[in-house]
């Protein structure tokens, strides 16, 4: 399992093929990939901040417990941070099982909680100033369904 949390860009088709090349076992690859939205199209930028190390290992516990919850045979999260602008890929959750359900469970899993509370903090700019992104109920509520 990987996790990487990059300021640079990635190939989000680079990466779901060599994961997809990867993984031995697998009867289904699932991916998702996050853009960075421009909400009627007044955001300049998103700038996301974080802690290296401790991000990581935080995501890497979700992995882990992702691993608990369903027969997995790998997954990868990459996050970006730094200043996005808008439609950038932002985040791209790849999880490999035997099964499908497994696997679109397990994604399901960890993108709720990449949104939610995966140590990022995120703000966003336009011509007006800045803004934080607050946390949303139906974010909040997506989580607790697991």
């Amino acid at each position: 399992m990987r996790v990487t949390v990059q300021a640079e860009g990635f190939d989000a088709g680079a990466e779901l093929n060599a994961f997809s090349t990867a993984v031995a076992g697998a009867g289904a690859v699932v991916s998702f990939t996050g853009l960075v939205r421009d909400n009627g199209g007044s955001l300049a930028a998103m700038e996301i901040e974080h802690y290296p190390g401790m991000t990581e290992k935080a995501i890497a516990a979700m992995m882990d417990e992702a691993a608990a919850r369903w027969a997995l045979v790998d997954a990868t999260v990459i996050h970006r941070f730094g200043r996005l602008a808008g439609g950038e890929a932002i985040m791209m959750v790849l999880v490999a099982s035997r099964h499908r359900a497994d696997a679109f469970q397990a994604a399901e899993f960890l993108m709720d909680y990449l949104k939610s509370r995966a140590p990022f903090w995120k703000k966003e700019l336009s011509a007006a100033g800045g803004d934080w992104v607050a946390a949303r109920e139906e974010d909040e509520a997506a989580l607790r369904r697991w």
